[in-house]
């Protein structure tokens, strides 16, 4: 099992197997912290009644251990290991309260009998579980649960089904029927008898209280303030670090307030796509690179890099994640492994926490406008006013005026792909047992935000239910996925719980001022980084589907999902037929749903059919 994901750690492997064979912990180190073999995992406390499996950095580790010391725990090792170990043992589960970073791990306490497990607030990093036949099984990945002869290969069609429209399945599912992922700021309990307890111990709902009544301007400093702290405590490393850069806002900032710190030029890493305009920023990251003299590295992939790489990334990704993103983040990855740094930052949860998205504006304006005065009007003018978009508007615009007249919300995420009615139409036979997506994933969410905060800003709910889904399980899960492919740390200073809670503070009229996103950031970034790059509109890394569905990637995904016995089996082939026809005529744009069924279909062959050996 531990050696399916040697790429998570090709540094050191252990395992620790308990005397009477209850319990079995393996581990693959990527060595960070304390390269020594005193870091070996699984580790143990002073007396070997306490053991650990642990995944991920926690950055304040220094401070706790000191705080350890004093209460006489004696340390073996420099890890951030160790002080998850003693912490335990001195607070119990709630350690977790204590932890900052980013983690997923567990813990087997010889005396109580219980294994208790942990994954970090935001979901930074995964956890997988599954409960099958007396056993209780966990891993980093899918495949290592995979790879237990006790675990099935089955398609869970809830998890399909919404997959199908949020682009990732929604925690605690997985596209594999009885494998559970962790949800984030969540723990799992497992006593001797069998029994499984799972507690949330962490939540976006309440932010930082402090920041009630601070002026603008000193909103600003403490925001600059937090982000250098959060920069500065992910260059916690013994082994080099750099960046990730675009050339944009975030992955600027991260580079200026790095190379305030060091002594040397920081490392920085960019990638295009050949012949395609929309995804080249690399004429931006090299100004950036050179204003700050950095050490820059490069790559350009070809149309063939893309496609040829698609089995391996779908084999990486454990469940299909319908973002074309995988690919030049795969690549960009490996350039910086090559290149002898293993660990980098990134700008992800940026967009999020501040409203950097474009699409984020559009909402705010067209939910005021439009959209709310017409679902508060009576049934009987919505309903033929929704039958009327339907046949004569475009289906985007067409699901929109159908929220508004069944009452439901405007925004369900950042990345929605099929709406409830039309996957009624692409799966040939009705799925036994499903509702809406929106009833199931996306209603609780907004429920859960507006019984604590009934009165909030719409923007500061769809903020919510992006932390909710679509950043941990589906852009934080690409990031983990595909630099852990080629052995590399990603790190996400933008997503310190503790700047997470002071930005969710800010008033949503600072963050999208006048139709401006990401202004409050925008205002911090000013004198830290040039003017043309905090005025720079935002762009997509490598644009999006649209440009990177290439017309020879479109002719790919076609033959690989006609080809699909599980697509045809399953889904309605003459719904999809006309989209990759008005795709590929430029008719009307299926990038995003396209990729999806494509990877779907190639996920399907990788993983359930085992048809394509990858590796």
């Amino acid at each position: 099992m531990a050696n399916t994901m040697v790429h998570r750690g090709p540094d050191d492997a252990g395992v620790y197997v308990s005397s009477d064979r209850r319990i079995g912990l393996g581990f693959r180190r990527l060595s960070i912290i304390d390269r020594s073999p005193a870091g070996h995992q699984p580790m143990c406390n002073e007396d070997g009644s306490v053991w650990i499996v642990f995944n991920g950095e926690v950055y304040n580790h220094a401070a706790l251990r000191a705080e350890l010391e004093k209460h006489g725990h004696k340390y073996k090792s420099r890890t951030d290991t160790e002080s998850i170990i003693h912490g335990y043992e001195q607070w119990g589960a709630d350690v977790v309260h204590r932890l900052r970073g980013m983690f997923a791990f567990a813990v087997w306490d010889q005396n109580k009998r219980t294994l208790f497990l942990a994954r970090d607030r935001i979901g930074v990093k995964p956890l997988y579980y599954c409960e099958r036949g007396g056993m209780f099984l966990f891993g980093s990945e899918i495949k290592a649960i995979l790879a237990h002869p006790g675990v099935s290969r089955d398609v869970d069609y809830e998890a399909l089904y919404h997959y199908l429209t949020l682009a990732a399945t929604p925690a605690p599912l997985t596209m594999f029927k009885g494998i559970r992922k962790l949800e984030p700021g969540h723990t799992i309990t497992v006593s001797e008898s069998g029994a499984v307890t799972t507690a949330q111990y962490w939540d976006p709902l309440f932010p930082d209280d402090s920041i009630g009544g601070m002026s603008e301007k000193d909103t600003i400093d403490k925001l600059r303030s937090m982000l250098r702290e959060s920069i500065r405590l992910r260059m916690m490393s013994d082994v080099p670090f750099g960046v990730f850069l675009s050339g944009g806002l975030d992955s600027t900032l991260n580079v200026a307030l790095m190379s305030e710190l060091m002594d040397r030029p920081v490392d920085t890493f960019s990638v295009a796509i050949k012949d395609d305009p929309r995804s080249n920023e690399l004429s931006q990251a090299r100004h950036i690179a050179e204003h700050y003299k950095a050490s820059h590295h490069e790559i350009v992939i070809t149309q063939s890099d893309f496609i040829d790489i698609l089995p391996k990334v779908v084999f990486h990704q454990d469940e299909p994640l319908a973002d074309p993103v995988c690919i030049p983040l795969y690549f960009v990855s490996r350039l910086a492994r090559d290149n002898g740094t293993p660990v980098i930052q990134v700008g992800e949860g940026s967009d999020e926490i501040f409203a950097g998205y474009t699409g984020y504006a559009f909402m705010e304006n067209f939910y005021h406008r439009r959209f709310k005065p017409f679902a508060a009007m009576p049934g009987w003018i919505k309903k033929p006013f929704a039958a009327l978009a339907s046949a004569v508007l475009p289906p985007r615009k067409a699901e929109f005026v159908q929220r508004a007249a069944r009452n439901e919300e405007l925004f369900w995420g950042g990345a929605c792909i099929f709406s409830d009615s039309f996957k009624r139409k692409l799966f040939k036979s009705p799925l036994a047992g499903l509702s809406a997506t929106y009833n199931d994933v996306v209603l609780p969410h907004y429920a859960a935000f507006d019984a604590a905060r009934p009165h909030a800003p719409f923007l500061d709910r769809i903020i919510y239910l992006e932390l909710k889904q679509r950043l941990a399980e589906l852009l934080l899960m690409r990031v983990d996925k595909m630099t852990m492919a080629t052995s590399v740390e990603a790190r996400v200073p933008y997503l310190d719980h503790e700047l997470v809670r002071f930005a969710l503070s800010i008033p949503a009229s600072l963050k999208l001022h006048k139709g401006r996103t990401k202004a409050i950031l925008r205002k911090a970034a000013i004198g830290i980084i040039p003017d043309f790059v905090i005025h720079r509109p935002k762009k997509g890394f490598c644009g999006s589907a649209t440009n990177m569905m290439s017309s020879g990637l479109i002719d790919y995904a076609e033959k690989t999902v006609f080809e699909s016995l599980f697509i045809q089996e399953t889904f309605n082939l003459d719904i999809i037929r006309p989209m990759f026809a008005e795709h590929r005529n430029n008719i009307r744009g299926h990038g995003m749903a396209l990729w999806c069924l494509m990877n779907l279909a190639l996920w399907h062959n990788v993983w359930i059919e085992r048809k394509t050996h990858v590796l």
